[in-house]
């Protein structure tokens, strides 16, 4: 989705860690159709998936837990529209050095 929807250029790299999901043959091999380098971290290093961490315990503070939800169908359409709307084009990323808002 995030390459249908952004069309990066080729050398992007994507950085996770080594849960099964970004180790699978079908992941590594659009990536590599993509253009896109896979990066992971070190097995047990907390700190390469600092930003990560910090993103779902903003995203828990910030929408999950504030009230209770009806259905999971109602959580989910509200955290595409936190991530898609909100998080992704106007919350400011100061890990990045956006010290400003981002208008996608």
């Amino acid at each position: 989705m995030a390459v249908a929807q952004r069309r990066p250029a080729r050398g992007v790299i994507h950085h996770s860690d080594h849960d099964s999901q970004y180790t699978a043959l079908l992941f590594t091999g659009r990536c590599e159709q993509a253009g896109i380098s896979i990066s992971m971290g070190s097995v047990g290093d907390c700190f390469d998936n600092a930003v990560c961490e910090s993103f779902h315990a903003s995203l828990k503070k910030e929408l999950i837990h504030r009230r209770p939800w009806r259905t999971r169908v109602e959580l989910a359409n509200a955290i595409f529209e936190y991530i898609e709307i909100f998080h992704n084009r106007q919350r400011r990323h100061l890990s990045l050095g956006m010290a400003y808002t981002v208008r996608v």
